[in-house]
């Protein structure tokens, strides 16, 4: 016992030791082993990929999910802890095709798909080992051995089943839908997947016009003149595939002849100002409604297709066009556009999709075949300038959706896809989402609300090869006639085949026979936010396996992830678990923010605009990092600038002071030989001291407070609590407390100190454990008796103890520091060093029960400012000039113009009446033109104007004012408490240990010398000497004190 405070090693070193004894002990496994039985509580770990390093980000959410399970287990429920991987998906498909060196989904097949599949296996696992070490050493605890990979079998096995139950109620369909589409990765995504990466880009915008072949009944007579529909797009690649034009029915277009020319335009009444700078420049032929020009044909803009879509090139008419943008005629390309399509369809009109899979134009489009369609924007706007066609070019810059795997901008294609029917759902998700607790709330309650109000019906086919594969197979003859397969031995039944893997290169070669008709598996796999979104179930192989365990802890209790996943992981949880059974997937959920680079820019490997996560952790220890994180907005989904040198600081003002105050513990300890009592860990009772008092109930409302915030999942606001809590344990218990371990005998005053002071390191220790693991570990370690447990994780968390609760003590103290703080600020403000004795301090306060609490502490607060003198007072007139001006932000709306004349009344207020707004009351004015006013003291601004020879400072309802004139006497006891300071330096530089008596020699000027005889007795028994003479002794050392110099001999006495 009190043995690792000698140890001299760095805290990063000392957690390495605990990472050993964990490892050795198995204490984590012994955590969750002692809770077998008791109440579980169940959380849920999204699943990563192990195909990259972990970073930041990783190492955020890590802790957090690390911080709830460590709490509940310590308040006494059974956590499982179980790690998954995500090994299908684009990811892995990314990384095998650039070791294949395979550029797209042709050169996959002829690759072959077996060989590329195995690829993809051999690959998922690639960077498992560097994860564990760096979730190991972050001081995370999961069970890797039985963790779930989304590649096995079994997780499989239960993919199918979910998708067979939304088979079953009918929520599964196929369909042509305007889908977000990655054309490097040859396959369709997700809305929520094309919504997680919008980039702001540069794109041309070009107005066309197309001729009017066959007007309706509504134009004007033309007398000869060329007629033009004009259109305004953004993608001009989109054109060649132009099949219609649409007009809102309410807007009201108009016919205008250009200029001198013989052309005339349509367009939108409200445009015309857009496409002409002057009224001028154009003559008004005829006006007309939306609606009257539905039918009217024109020529198309490209051959291309004119003779496979007869019933193609007219207006139709549609409420979504709008008249904020373009020319108020929409252009119509059905195969690029959702509304296009919709639209389309509704008219009879056929699609053309003239690109390839790679989005290059096929041989449809002979003049740009095998040329990427954005690539093609250039040279189709140049054609159109040629050919007469073009009216406007310019250049826009917008927000585009990009591929989040490939950095590539999508493009919105129509696609033959599979879907989970969501939209009828929407008030079956958001009454799954009211019953979910989000921390912060408003992620919840508007953002993921928001977007499950507006969700889309979920396209869950992916055109790729390593993933879970969509269990359906079709009839060859009737693609009406679909099985759903929704298990390993259903498969084996219906095809006579034995299955042992689900991939899709063992399952596609799996043809079912029955009735005399072949059916074979649709060619697609599932999204791999389908597995993911299913991993309460699949992880368990439910419900082959675990049924009733799933079942009797669904939904789970907590889970926590990046604000991204509102739209991903959170999503699907909700959706699926609404589906299968009417509720939410998890019951609490901690959602952090980003984390950036120090610049605010996102970290890039390429920029090196950040350092290594475990350089950082070697060197400033994981406990160090964990708290830095979570006692930042970061645990809020606010965004986080990462500062190596904010970690630098945690270890600096918490975790130093937090060791500091074990060694201060363990040094006094071994000299007095004290050991704590055997049995239970046990609190003095009543100690007589105050501060042992304060510091057991300040402990106890810290751990009300501690217990509050994570029971509310506020990790933030539990990580600020007993930050503040070690700042009053050291800065004010300790240092205030430091003679009562100081002196040689051993009274109860003495044992209770050291009784309150093991009680409450120990109690800090279970109570911080689940935020900084492994320095709570090393002390508790060094402080337990042989019947405690061997760890602090396998403690109960600390239980509020209502008998050492004294609330009106805790605020007594709270105002003496608040006092001394002003004081402090004071003499820094006229560079009055603290050992510098001052003759008096006054504090103010209006209120009684403050001015008694400050009464009663007025010798703690004398010591500490270091003043001969304390004088409490009801008001500050002896101390300050008091005076008022108008608080003009406030009466300022209010008054107006006669505001000047109240403000020369406010000003003129009398001293007795400023009082009386301090107080709480208000006073009346009489203003000439207004009726009387009645101030308050929100209603002015008090100022306060020092008297001589004062230092005044006001916070709240305290004003302290501290009377700076020295006198010779004075001046001197400052010399006195230099020379001690310096003294105390001495000491600790030349070895001597805090028990150690001294022999004092000196050489200093009269001035410090003089100081030195007065004040001997003081400074012997600072300084544990026995005597101080004047001489020159062994080994003088010099010092400087306030620009003088003097020397000092320091002996251990014989």
């Amino acid at each position: 016992m009190f043995d690792n405070v000698a140890t001299g090693l760095t805290l990063a070193e000392l957690e390495q030791q605990v990472l050993d004894y964990w490892d050795q002990q198995q204490v984590f496994e012994k955590s969750v082993q002692q809770r077998r039985g008791c109440t579980p509580y169940v959380f849920y770990d999204g699943p990563p990929f192990a195909t990259g390093l972990p970073h930041y980000g990783h190492l955020l959410a890590g802790t957090i999910k690390d911080v709830i399970p460590r709490y509940q287990t310590m308040l006494g429920k059974y956590v499982e802890r179980t790690f998954g991987w995500d090994c299908h998906g684009l990811p892995i498909e990314s990384l095998a095709q650039d070791v294949l060196g395979l550029a797209g989904a042709p050169a996959i097949k002829a690759h072959g798909v077996a060989a590329f599949n195995e690829q993809c296996r051999s690959m998922v696992l690639r960077y498992v080992d560097e994860w564990k070490t760096t979730v190991r050493r972050m001081g995370r605890w999961v069970d890797f051995d039985n963790g779930y990979k989304t590649m096995d079998a079994k997780f499989m096995e239960s993919i199918w089943w979910v998708f067979k139950q939304l088979w079953e109620q009918g929520r599964i369909y196929k369909a042509y839908r305007i889908m977000p589409y990655s054309w490097k990765l040859n396959t369709p995504l997700s809305n929520f997947e094309a919504n997680s990466n919008y980039q702001d880009v540069q794109d041309p915008a070009v107005t066309i016009r197309m001729k009017i072949l066959e007007p309706t009944p509504a134009f004007p007579c033309l007398d000869g003149l060329a007629a033009y529909i004009i259109v305004w797009t953004t993608t001009p690649w989109t054109l060649p595939s132009n099949l219609a034009a649409c007009v809102g029915p309410d807007i009201d277009y108009c016919l205008v002849k250009d200029g001198d020319s013989t052309d005339a335009y349509l367009l939108a009444q409200s445009r015309l100002s857009t496409y002409y700078k002057d009224e001028s420049e154009y003559t008004v032929l005829g006006t007309m409604k939306g609606r009257d020009l539905q039918g009217c044909r024109y020529e198309p803009i490209f051959p291309y297709f004119a003779q496979e879509r007869p019933n193609a090139f007219r207006v139709l008419v549609d409420d979504y066009v709008t008249t904020t943008e373009g020319t108020g005629i929409v252009h119509q390309a059905p195969a690029y556009g959702e509304d296009d399509y919709r639209i389309c369809r509704a008219a009879g009109i056929e699609l053309v999709d003239p690109l390839d899979e790679d989005g290059k134009f096929t041989s449809a489009v002979p003049d740009w075949e095998g040329e990427f369609c954005k690539d093609a924007d250039k040279g189709i706007i140049r054609h159109l300038k040629q050919v007469g066609k073009l009216v406007q070019q310019s250049t826009i810059v917008h927000s585009y959706p990009f591929c989040e795997r490939t950095d590539t901008p999508l493009i919105y294609r129509a696609i033959d896809a599979w879907y989970v029917r969501v939209e009828d759902l929407r008030e079956r998700v958001l009454r799954s989402n009211s019953q979910i607790r989000w921390m912060p709330d408003y992620v919840g309650e508007k953002r993921f609300a928001n977007w499950l109000a507006e969700a889309k019906d979920w396209n869950i086919s992916r055109n790729r090869f390593w993933g879970s594969c969509l269990p359906l197979w079709i009839n060859v003859e009737d693609p009406d006639d679909i099985i759903c397969v929704g298990s390993i031995a259903e498969l084996e039944a219906l095809s006579g085949v034995k299955v042992d893997d689900l991939h899709k290169h063992y399952i596609d070669q799996i043809e079912i026979h029955r009735e005399g008709k072949t059916y074979r598996r649709t060619p697609e796999v599932l999204d791999c936010w389908f597995e993911s979104g299913s991993m309460p179930y699949a992880q368990h192989h439910y419900p082959f396996e675990n049924k009733e365990k799933v079942e009797a802890t669904f939904p789970a209790e907590f889970i926590a992830e990046g604000l991204d996943q509102t739209r991903g992981w959170f999503y699907t949880l909700v959706v699926l678990s609404t589906i299968l059974f009417d509720k939410p997937a998890f019951l609490n959920v901690v959602v952090n923010g980003l984390v950036l680079a120090e610049d605010g820019r996102k970290m890039s490997k390429r920029l090196k605009n950040y350092p290594d996560p475990m350089e950082v952790i070697n060197q400033y220890g994981a406990d160090a990092l964990r708290l830095c994180m979570l006692s930042s907005p970061v645990v809020r989904a606010e965004d986080l600038r990462f500062s190596e040198t904010a970690v630098r600081e945690v270890m600096r003002t918490v975790l130093l002071p937090i060791w500091n105050s074990y060694s201060f513990l363990a040094t006094y300890a071994r000299v007095d030989n004290w050991r704590p009592a055997p049995g239970a860990l046990s609190y003095p009772c009543n100690p007589a001291n105050v501060l042992d008092r304060w510091i057991l109930s300040r402990l106890t409302a810290t751990v009300a407070d501690f217990r509050t915030a994570l029971d509310a999942y506020d990790l933030q606001k539990g990580a600020t609590r007993f930050t503040s809590f070690i700042e009053d344990l050291t800065n004010w218990y300790i240092r205030r407390s430091r003679r009562r371990f100081w002196k040689s005998s051993n009274d109860q005053d003495k044992e209770e100190a050291y009784q309150t002071l093991y009680y409450v390191l120990v109690s800090f220790c279970q109570l911080a454990a689940p935020f900084i693991p492994f320095i709570t570990e090393t002390i508790y370690r060094d402080l337990r008796t042989e019947d405690m447990p061997e760890s602090v994780h396998l403690c109960d968390y600390p239980a509020l103890v209502p008998e050492l609760l004294d609330v009106s003590l805790n605020e007594q103290m709270s105002r003496t520091m608040q006092a001394v703080s002003l004081g402090r600020y004071l003499r820094s403000q006229t560079a009055m060093k603290v050992r510098q004795p001052l003759s008096a301090a006054m504090l103010v306060s209006a209120n009684a029960a403050v001015r008694q609490d400050l009464q009663s502490m007025a010798s703690v607060i004398a010591e500490e400012l270091n003043v001969k003198e304390v004088q409490v007072k009801a008001n500050e007139e002896e101390l300050v000039t008091l005076s008022a001006k108008p608080n003009l932000k406030r009466l300022g709306p209010k008054y107006g113009k006669k505001l000047k004349n109240l403000a020369a009344a406010i000003t003129a207020l009398p001293s007795d009446s400023i009082l009386q707004v301090l107080g709480g009351g208000s006073v009346q004015v009489d203003i000439a033109g207004l009726e009387a006013v009645n101030l308050t003291s929100e209603d002015v601004l008090i100022q306060r104007s020092e008297r001589e020879g004062l230092t005044v400072a006001n916070e709240g309802e305290i004003t302290v004012a501290l009377d700076i004139r020295l006198t010779p006497s004075l001046i001197m006891e400052g010399w006195a408490r230099e020379v001690v300071s310096k003294l105390q330096n001495l000491r600790k530089e030349l070895g001597f240990s805090v028990t150690d008596r001294i022999v004092i020699q000196y050489d200093a000027p009269a001035e410090v010398s003089d100081a030195i005889v007065a004040q001997s007795a003081y400074i012997c028994a600072e300084t544990l000497a026995i005597s101080i003479t004047p001489g020159r002794g062994e080994n003088m050392q010099e010092v400087e004190m306030n620009g003088v110099k003097a020397s000092f001999s320091l002996c251990r006495a014989k």
